[in-house]
C-alpha cells in the first residue's frame, strides 16, 4: 500500500502549482468548498444506482457510487493538508477520539 498521506500531499503540491493566484484563505475555502462538490456527485451516483430519479432510471453502479466516495475522502484530505501542518496526526486523533466516544474503548 502507498503512503497515503505523500500521495494527499503530492495532489496538493500540484493544485498548489497549476491553480490560478489567490489569497491564501480562498485557497483554503475553495478546497473546502470542493468536498461539496464531490459529495453532491455521490448523491448523483447514488439517486442513479437506487434508480430513484423515475427522469433518469437506474443511470449508475454502485462501483460508480464507491469511485464518488473515494473522491470526496481525498478532496476532504487534500483539504485538510491544506489547512493542517500535520494532517495525519489531525486525522489519527480525531478517529481516536470518535472511536472512544462511540465505543467507549
Amino acid at each position: 500500500m502507498t503512503d497515503m498521506w505523500a500521495q494527499v500531499q503530492r495532489l496538493r503540491g500540484w493544485l498548489d502549482a497549476e491553480a490560478p493566484p489567490a489569497a491564501a484563505g480562498d485557497v483554503r475555502l475553495l478546497r473546502i468548498l470542493k468536498i461539496s462538490e464531490e459529495l453532491g456527485e455521490v448523491a448523483e451516483a447514488f439517486h442513479g444506482a437506487t434508480g430513484a430519479n423515475p427522469r433518469k432510471g437506474a443511470s449508475h453502479t454502485w462501483q460508480d457510487v464507491n469511485k464518488e466516495l473515494a473522491d470526496v475522502i481525498v478532496t476532504a484530505m487534500v483539504a485538510l493538508a491544506t489547512t493542517a501542518d500535520n494532517p495525519g496526526k489531525v486525522l489519527d486523533e480525531r478517529l481516536d477520539h470518535l472511536v472512544d466516544r462511540v465505543l467507549g474503548d
